[in-house]
């Protein structure tokens, strides 16, 4: 056992120095210590991968299973502002003190293992999970899904969000590469819910090869709904059909929600006969959910809208968000991100809505530099009225943006979970123009 490990913080740091790579996918090693600890669940297992919707798929589970009256667990990563944030039990982030003797547990089981800081810690967190008594747990994939840690758990139920390009280097050069990489999650014979409506043909035939019970969207179980409520319809888990009409549109706001919450229904009624659940429960649920950090609009004078959107297919959907708030006269936009992000689908598609850019340095060598993004910015930049500068933090960008803003603008911070929990570190910011202060 190493020395002095007496605080979280402590075996956060030993972690860090364990392995000579940040990343590196693969199960044996993982595998080995989690055998030599014993891991197991001896409740449902609910395991979610995709590109984007992930965390908000685990939080709406999280929400209505506990509706329901069940004890959650959920592993999610990473994390905004404290490393605690990354296992809830019935909703709430877990005791530092409380992870401690599972560090402990897992840096002897390893013995001359060398454990990245991502699989040393979720050995931890899903053994601390397994041993606090939950009915049911839900785990959220970090990077692809056949070669990631959380792959060890088999789930009775593995849910596919949407699929599109990112962490290219690991994972593959195309939708197809990367489809298969998630559908490593899937279990023969057991429930496979794909949320994506188009998910690559390489997801299907790998659910049909193993012989997965395939839930598709558009084909399996579908959704229905006006401007004031939605519906779900969909095959039962014994046979015909069931629905759920007149929900209220989750509360996880944007506009891809809907379709993570029928992945969530659908593999809600997949799991029926071991965790059954009330209509009751999946109304308040869904109105009840919360994200942080999931187009999250905070009020204020500017308006602060805070989305960890990092690759095109998740500003897309930002853009969108945006573009249905209605007018403001100016826009600004903190944004900082990892340097392997494929930056000019993102500024193509959200550049037209930002009218001052404030980039920023983000705490981690695999950030890309303030000043690299702002060079990126301005070679494909065509607007003349468009501005932008360099930040050192996340604070002091969103300082800078309110310094600049009028009452009456909006505030985007937007990018990497560094970006959004930097100007969080604080708690959730209240925005109040210089302009509106009585003494301004």
């Amino acid at each position: 056992m190493p020395p002095s490990m007496e605080t979280l913080a402590d075996w956060l740091a030993h972690c860090e120095q364990l392995h000579s790579k940040n990343i590196e996918l693969g199960l044996d090693r993982v595998r080995a210590v989690a055998e030599r600890l014993g891991l197991a669940f001896g409740c449902p297992v609910i395991t979610v991968a995709g590109t984007n919707g992930k965390g908000s798929t685990c939080a709406m589970l999280e929400s209505i299973l506990r509706h329901a009256g069940y004890r959650t667990g959920v592993y999610s990563s990473p994390h905004l502002v404290h490393f605690e944030e990354r296992l809830r039990l019935a909703g709430e982030s877990v005791a530092a003190t409380a992870l401690l003797p599972h560090f402990e547990a897992v840096e002897r089981a390893r013995e001359s293992t060398s454990l990245t800081y991502f699989e040393f810690t979720t050995l931890a967190l899903l053994r601390c999970m397994a041993a606090s008594g939950v009915e049911v747990a839900i785990l959220e994939v970090g990077l692809g899904g056949r070669l990631d840690a959380v792959n060890i758990i088999d789930p009775d139920c593995a849910i596919i969000t949407s699929i599109d390009l990112d962490h290219m280097d690991f994972l593959g050069p195309d939708r197809e590469s990367i489809g298969f990489e998630k559908a490593g999650i899937l279990r023969a014979g057991r429930p496979a819910i794909v949320s994506d409506p188009m998910p690559p043909a390489s997801v299907i035939d790998h659910a049909r090869a193993i012989g997965a019970d395939l839930w598709r969207f558009g084909h399996d179980f579908n959704v229905s709904g006006d401007k004031q409520q939605w519906g779900w319809s969909g095959r039962g888990a014994g046979g015909g059909n069931r629905r759920y009409s007149g929900l209220a549109y989750p509360a996880l706001r944007g506009a891809n929600q809907l379709i993570n919450a029928a992945g969530v229904l659908a593999a809600l009624e997949a799991l029926r006969p071991r965790l059954p659940i009330t209509a009751q429960a999946v109304r308040t649920g869904l109105a009840m959910v919360e994200l942080p950090g999931r187009f999250q609009l905070v009020p204020g004078q500017p308006a602060l809208v805070l989305d960890v959107a990092h690759n095109a297919h998740a500003v897309a959907a930002l853009a969108e968000n945006l573009d249905a708030m209605g007018f403001f006269p100016t826009t600004h936009a903190v944004f900082g991100v990892m340097a392997d992000k494929d930056l000019d689908p993102i500024f193509a598609r959200i550049g037209p809505l930002i009218d001052r850019w404030y980039f920023t340095d983000l705490p981690t060598p695999r950030a890309a530099p303030a000043d690299e993004l702002l060079a990126r910015w301005q070679a494909q930049n065509t607007r003349g009225d468009a501005s932008g500068m360099v930040c050192a933090s996340p604070m002091e960008a969103l300082q800078a943006a309110i310094d600049r803003a009028d009452p009456a603008d909006r505030i985007v911070v937007f990018g990497s979970f560094f970006t959004v929990g930097g100007v969080l570190a604080n708690g959730t910011p209240r925005l109040q123009a210089k302009h509106l202060l009585p003494d301004a």
